[in-house]
């Protein structure tokens, strides 16, 4: 069975969303383009490190060029997108390993999220041969979502990504562990009970 890949080269809308309240958000890469939508799941910490990702390159390929890129310094305000997800929200798969790249002859930040694979390994250098194998295997390797953003949609992306990221519970002023509705065993005061 061939690879099934999701191009979006560029898309309309390309954003990072959560469905469910804090404490309980399921989190979601959705790009859209010509009436088809493409939603992935991944972990909160994915889509952060993601953002800060692309933050990072986009500030090294400016550095780079001498400030030559199409590249702005923060994401412009006309590309700011705080829209909820397209409904509905179905997952194609849940991501596994992400990938970024700029692809300096087309000026564009290329994104790559690839579908999470069960490995059966014995050794990390089982591991590292079998996920580089993957990798390299475009015609046979596992879905995977590959999206081709300007300078502007990357930076508005990372902005918007961080936004959802911080956006969930309020931290603990005493542990920084996030705070449900109704407290949390603080670990700072014993285990005694802390209100939020």
């Amino acid at each position: 069975m061939s690879r099934q890949v999701f191009l979006y080269d560029p898309p309309e809308r390309f954003v990072a969303g959560t469905v469910g309240l804090p404490g309980r958000r399921t989190f979601f890469l959705q790009a859209s383009a010509a009436g088809r939508v493409t939603s992935v799941s991944l972990e909160k910490t994915q889509v952060e490190a993601l953002a800060e990702r692309i933050d990072e390159l986009l500030d090294e390929v400016v550095r780079r060029t001498g400030g030559n890129a199409p590249v702005p310094a923060v994401a412009p305000a006309d590309v700011h997108d705080t829209a909820p997800l397209d409904a509905p929200v179905e997952e194609e798969f849940r991501v596994g390993t992400m990938a970024l790249a700029w692809d300096g002859e087309d000026q564009r930040m290329v994104v790559e999220a690839q579908a999470l694979v069960e490995l059966d390994v014995d050794t990390d250098e089982d591991l590292a041969e079998a996920e580089e194998r993957m990798l390299q295997d475009d015609e046979n390797g596992p879905p995977m979502l590959r999206v081709r953003l300007s300078g502007a949609q990357a930076r508005a992306f990372a902005k918007r990504a961080l936004d959802v990221v911080n956006a969930g519970r309020p931290p603990c002023p005493l542990c920084s562990l996030p705070l449900d509705p109704e407290g949390h065993v603080c670990p700072r005061q014993n285990g005694y009970r802390r209100g939020a």
